[in-house]
């Protein structure tokens, strides 16, 4: 296909033009963390550690990413991550600041949403702070690792991470000795996944930065506390539970999740969409039953190919607000952002690169990874508009693939390679923007044959709002 070379120095200036935001909102960032240091030296050692992190380092380590930054020694960035002094959780809450300014709360996104989940890395060794075998997302199964809980800001505009905690097992913060090891702070004790989760809930609630809603997986859902402290602060939420979780019907019977679905009339289902994904609407069968709560209710959602796959969550909508199947289903559908974070933290970022033992610098490296992510997640929503040349997507199974499948939104990911490529390609940055180009070109052609592949199925039902 002979592509208008007019159409493609367009999108090459696009591109060019999306690197240098990104370099923008990365130092506009720094320079807001950058005041939280006690010394220039560390300062300019952050900024060469994020710079690292979004540069083409194999392993983002202190090795690998001292060399990348012209140091002689690993030695300036193990004490940026060991010694220097810097107020970590301060720079996180500035992280959680800049994501809630760029991509917009309540006033753009009545729906913006927090979504809580963990995410470990795993480890050879013991002597990692919070090492045990436990289980782990990113490996499926039992295996040697830490944890982490994470928390990530979703509204229509993007999604970013804002707020993380290491999980520190009963064993080590119970332990003199393993706390020694790892320099694990006084203060840091153990708390649970959802204790962990109210800890960052409560600090955006300080910073005034609490959203509107909140969403997880049933780790969190199922715990009383985490619970109570949204219906406490207004936050509305739709959190996974596992079937056997108990609920009141309004005659005041007290029965299983799964037992309630049994009360559930064929015609009481919706097909509906909880979201777009990559390929496609993210399509289910959902019903919702009314528990003895008027603010409450169960939300049920069944697999269209497999209808013996069911899901349930618990909802609480506060007062004031309408309390409808559409808005559940939105705050349900911002679950996936979560671990799309994930995937390009780590793929991307290093997020899970760190080889530090002790807490603090754990601590720090995560910290470290959501500015350099939080910046490139900020320039591909700002950059939504402007890269999307999309055509609609197919109607029904029979439609033909248009002559020009036109250009994917720039992603996270293609943002972090063009904030490179501005400023060190020089005369090979043709050369890679050709390739970028190429690449959302041919996944706006998949993206248009998987949406056509979904059309298989039933048509969607539309809700409204």
């Amino acid at each position: 296909m002979i592509v208008d070379q007019t159409e493609y120095e367009t999108a090459a200036a696009c591109m060019v033009s999306a690197g240098q935001q990104g370099c923008e909102y990365r130092d506009e960032l720094l320079g807001r963390v950058g005041g939280g240091f006690a010394r220039r030296e560390p300062r300019m050692q952050a900024g060469k550690y994020v710079r690292a992190l979004t540069a083409d380092v194999p392993r983002k380590n202190g090795w690998q990413i001292a060399e990348w930054a012209g140091d002689a020694s690993p030695d300036k960035m193990q004490r940026l991550l060991n010694q220097a002094v810097w107020d970590e959780q301060a720079a996180m809450g500035i992280v959680a600041q800049f994501v809630a300014e760029h991509l917009g709360g309540a006033e753009v996104d009545r729906y913006a949403t927090v979504v809580l989940d963990e995410s470990g890395q795993e480890k050879k060794g013991g002597r990692t702070a919070g090492v045990k075998r436990q289980y782990v997302g990113c490996a499926g199964r039992v295996s040697n690792a830490v944890n982490v809980v994470y928390a990530t800001w979703a509204t229509v505009r993007g999604h970013a991470l804002a707020g993380a905690r290491p999980y520190l097992p009963k064993e080590w913060a119970c332990d003199p000795r393993l706390r020694a090891v790892a320099a694990i702070p006084q203060q840091v004790q153990f708390r649970t996944k959802p204790q962990l989760a109210i800890d960052i809930l409560t600090d955006l609630h300080a910073a005034g930065l609490a959203p509107p809603w909140a969403t997880g997986d049933q780790v969190y859902g199922r715990d009383p506390a985490l619970r109570g402290w949204c219906e406490a602060h207004g936050v509305g939420y739709v959190f996974g539970v596992p079937c056997s979780f108990m609920i009141t019907l309004p005659c005041g019977q007290r029965m299983r999740a799964d037992q309630a679905l049994t009360l559930v009339l064929p015609e009481a289902w919706n097909r509906a969409s909880c979201g777009a994904g990559s390929k496609g609407d993210r399509t289910y069968d959902w019903a919702w039953l009314a528990v003895a709560s008027d603010r409450h209710h169960l939300l049920i959602r069944r697999s269209l190919t497999d209808p013996a796959e069911v899901a349930f969550f618990y909802c609480y909508v506060p007062a004031g607000r309408p309390a409808t199947l559409p808005a559940l289903l939105t705050v349900a559908g911002r679950r996936w952002p979560v671990e799309e974070d994930f995937q390009v933290g780590k793929d991307q970022f290093g997020l899970d690169h760190s080889q530090v033992r002790h807490y603090k610098p754990l601590l720090r490296h995560l910290v470290l990874t959501m500015i350099a992510l939080a910046a490139c997640a900020v320039t591909a929503a700002a950059m939504r508009q402007a890269t999307n040349t999309l055509p609609p997507p197919p109607t029904n199974p029979h439609d033909q693939p248009p002559d020009d499948p036109g250009l994917i939104p720039l992603t996270v990911a293609e943002i972090r390679r063009l904030t490179n490529l501005v400023i060190h390609s020089g005369q090979q940055l043709a050369h890679h923007l050709r390739w970028i180009w190429w690449r959302r070109r041919h996944q706006a052609r998949a993206r248009w044959f998987h949406h056509r592949a979904r059309l298989r199925r039933e048509p969607l039902i539309p809700l409204t709002t």
